[in-house]
């Protein structure tokens, strides 16, 4: 007894409002409890739910499936269907040449006609001519099931038929309209039926007083007392309550910020250049040769307008085309081959975001350290793991003292912000020696992934910029590291804005985005 007035007196008053008017073995509609009680029927089906959660009453869904007839349904049963109307005609000749059909009914009609008058076996095509059939002579005065449903919408003037009040025969006539186009329209509503349970039985025996909640207290009833008074609403902490999904930044542009702020904290200056850039700087300047694989068109995206793009100073460009030719003034032997300006003109988007490196080194004086983070384009065939354009992280340091240890050191201490422990192995790049290749040990897959190439500028590319001191670079991948952060297999999840996969992925803490 106690429990049950533990939970009488926990009931809301819009429960009790609801249960009052419940009887034994007897079952309502929200419609009904709400024009008794004076409540809305959102109010009606809050209470309805809260009480069936605490088992004192029982609500049942029930799906009720209705349908009407479309303006071209009643157009079809005002006029006749297509196949009515030429066995009208049959009726009269008993038999029509099919290139005359087009006199009694219009061309899209025609064909509908024919299907359905094989269909029903009203007529038959022998020859050029549609021919009637004994069963069709059994329809001249004599509607089929589908043209008993248009002639029953009729009569309820058009309005909508409850499905489950058909006969056999009339639904078998519903499933035919239903295979025309644009004949019915179908709903599905859904109506709820509330009875009471034995709980809320034993709830009403026991009887109880119904009291408005309190929703707002007034100065005076707090400085009588009267508050003490009062009834109040309870709330239940452990109901279900809706997801909210709030904005956030994409997963992308959250590690971007994130690789942003591991460099602009270790004391590195920011760079941004152009997506659009001239073969110069993508791939002259890094002293990679005019015959490079990597320069061909099915790797590289080569712009129609502009065509051409402005070079740096002539002095720039001559040491980059005596490097390029016999080595220059460093000692090596270049690449032995005659340099074309014209294809370093070329307009081009950047492979890499390497060229705003040498763009650097050639505008600002040593000690330096850089690093910029862009969108890079390649001609890749789109994959699980490769994309046409994809985002890369780049960084260079230069002055008198820096050497390979630096860049390994600056690297592992990157990789290490992010969650990561490197290795490196050595690798070969056009542009710089030493060089090497970042990987990280991934225990689920059991296998090292490579993230990014690394290594100190080669003398042939510092020379030509006027750079004398070391400068130490590395170009990483960023989608990859993504991938491995959000542990997803494929690329393409990065840019398919999977509404579900955003919204469940979690918020990592810590970045400050002002």
């Amino acid at each position: 007894m106690d429990n049950l007035e533990k939970i009488i007196n926990e009931l809301p008053v819009y429960e009790k409002k609801l249960l009052k008017t419940l009887k034994k073995d007897i079952i309502k509609s929200p419609k009904e409890i709400a024009t008794e009680t004076g409540m809305d029927i959102k109010s009606v089906m809050s209470a309805a739910g809260s009480l069936a959660s605490k088992n004192i009453i029982k609500v049942e869904t029930i799906e009720i499936e209705k349908f009407k007839l479309t303006d071209n349904g009643i157009n079809y049963y005002e006029n006749n269907l297509p196949e009515r109307i030429i066995l009208n005609v049959l009726k009269e000749k008993n038999e029509i040449a099919m290139k005359e059909l087009s006199n009694y009914l219009d061309g899209s009609d025609v064909k509908i006609a024919i299907g359905w008058l094989a269909r029903k076996k009203w007529a038959k095509i022998d020859k050029g001519v549609l021919k009637l059939t004994e069963i069709g002579e059994k329809y001249f005065d004599k509607l089929f099931c589908d043209e008993e449903l248009l002639k029953l919408s009729a009569n309820d003037d058009f309005m909508d038929i409850d499905v489950s009040t058909l006969n056999d025969d009339l639904k078998e006539g519903l499933n035919l309209l239903k295979s025309r186009k644009d004949l019915i329209e179908i709903k599905t509503l859904k109506n709820h039926e509330i009875t009471i349970e034995d709980l809320g039985l034993a709830i009403l025996k026991h009887g109880f007083e119904i009291k408005d909640d309190a929703t707002q207290l007034t100065h005076e009833q707090l400085k009588t007392g009267e508050y003490k008074n009062l009834n109040y609403r309870p709330y239940d902490i452990n109901a279900e309550f809706p997801k909210f999904y709030a904005g956030k930044v994409h997963p992308l542009g959250l590690i971007i910020e994130e690789i942003r702020e591991i460099f602009l904290n270790l004391g590195f200056t920011e760079s941004i250049g152009s997506i659009l850039d001239s073969a110069f700087w993508n791939f002259d300047s890094l002293f990679q040769p005019q015959d490079h694989a990597a320069r061909e068109m099915q790797d590289t995206f080569y712009m129609k307008n502009p065509a051409k793009c402005d070079l740096p100073n002539e002095d720039l460009v001559k040491r980059t085309k005596d490097n390029h030719e016999f080595g220059g003034n460093t000692g090596s032997d270049g690449w032995n081959y005659n340099w074309n300006e014209e294809i370093a003109k070329q307009s081009v988007l950047r492979t890499h975001t390497t060229g705003i490196s040498t763009r650097f080194l050639a505008d600002n004086q040593a000690p330096l350290k850089m690093f910029s983070v862009g969108r890079v384009f390649r001609r890749e065939t789109i994959t699980y793991k490769h994309l046409p354009e994809f985002h890369q992280v780049e960084g260079i340091v230069a002055g008198e003292d820096i050497n390979y240890q630096n860049l390994l050191g600056i690297l592992k201490e990157f990789y290490k912000k992010l969650g990561f422990e490197v290795r490196f192995r050595p690798a070969y790049f056009p542009y710089t020696y030493l060089s090497t290749e970042c990987e990280v040990y991934l225990e689920e897959k059991e296998s090292w992934i490579e993230l990014g190439g690394s290594g100190m500028f080669r003398p042939e590319v510092l020379e030509p910029l006027g750079v004398d001191v070391p400068v130490l670079a590395f170009g990483l991948g960023i989608e990859r590291l993504a991938m491995i952060r959000y542990d997803i297999s494929d690329i393409r999840m990065l840019y398919k804005s999977d509404i579900k996969w955003l919204r469940e992925l979690p918020v990592c803490d810590g970045i400050n985005f002002e």
